[in-house]
């Protein structure tokens, strides 16, 4: 259930890397803001967070096309470490935002739609994690369609694979990499609205989120988002069944073994192109 909501993640970073060529490590920060702006709306306006998850894509998505259009934009065709280290600072400055305007204390919501357990069986299943799992797989799926099968989706396809190509085809770069990145945000923020559904919702909480969802999407395949999804999966696997095995403390030291050991045979991921 976890590596559902990783593989959401994971889709937006593989999308925004796949059309741009940047490694976005904003998107932990992003979905922390997600987090928070699902938080608020609960407490003023009473919106459960999974209701409220839509709403929220659709802010994140808004947000992600003005950053792109006011700072992302402009350092696309700078050096290759002024794209790595613009993303790298925005993560700072939001999650130190965050502890600004909203201190670094713990907060939840308390009572969301989605609470208690159920029985699958012999096995204890938590309805917060069962339902934010499934509404990944539905905007994964959605996401997913819409990329491969409407126009503005095969657009974005043609500029992943050849770019300069798609531009002489009267394809508009800089529109479908503003959207392209506004839909990778709006990822997730429908993944954070999900979270915090059940999740301690804190500054620092999108870090390692994003910090997994890397790793998916290079356990993946970079530019793949059904890789992507299926790295997340595989993680968040080998996080639970590995971490009751060996022990909580080793779950992640467990998931960079296992990358490790994956991309030493297959160094482009599961479903990356190319060949190795």
């Amino acid at each position: 259930m976890l590596g559902c909501i990783y593989g959401l993640v994971a889709m937006g970073l593989s999308l925004i890397y796949g059309v741009m060529g940047i490694v976005n490590f904003a998107h932990g920060a992003f979905v922390m803001l997600a987090m928070y702006g699902s938080y608020w709306l609960y407490h003023l306006l009473g919106l459960d967070p999974v209701i409220a998850a839509p709403l929220v894509a659709l802010l994140m998505f808004t947000f992600g096309i003005v950053i792109y259009r006011t700072i992302i934009g402009k350092v696309l065709k700078g050096p290759f470490l002024a794209r790595l280290l613009v993303t790298f600072g925005l993560g700072i400055f939001f999650v130190n935002l965050a502890q600004f305007l909203w201190s670094p204390d713990y907060k939840m919501v308390q009572k969301s739609i989605a609470h208690g357990v159920m029985m699958l069986g012999p096995v204890f299943v938590e309805l917060p994690k069962l339902v934010a799992s499934v509404g990944s797989l539905i905007v994964a799926g959605l996401v997913y369609w819409f990329v491969r099968k409407t126009k503005t989706g095969l657009a974005i396809q043609a500029i992943s694979i050849d770019g300069p190509a798609a531009a002489l085809m009267g394809i508009d770069i800089e529109r479908l990499n503003a959207f392209a990145f506004g839909l990778g945000c709006a990822c997730a923020g429908a993944a954070g609205a999900f979270l915090a559904s059940f999740y301690y919702i804190f500054p620092d909480v999108g870090t390692m989120f994003g910090l997994v969802a890397l790793v998916a999407v290079a356990l993946g395949g970079f530019g793949s988002t059904e890789g992507a999804l299926i790295g997340a999966i595989l993680i968040g696997i080998i996080e639970t069944v590995g971490g009751f095995i060996v022990g909580s403390e080793y779950k992640y030291a467990l998931i960079f073994l296992t990358y490790l050991l994956i991309v030493i045979v297959r160094p482009r991921g599961l479903l990356g192109w190319g060949s190795d």
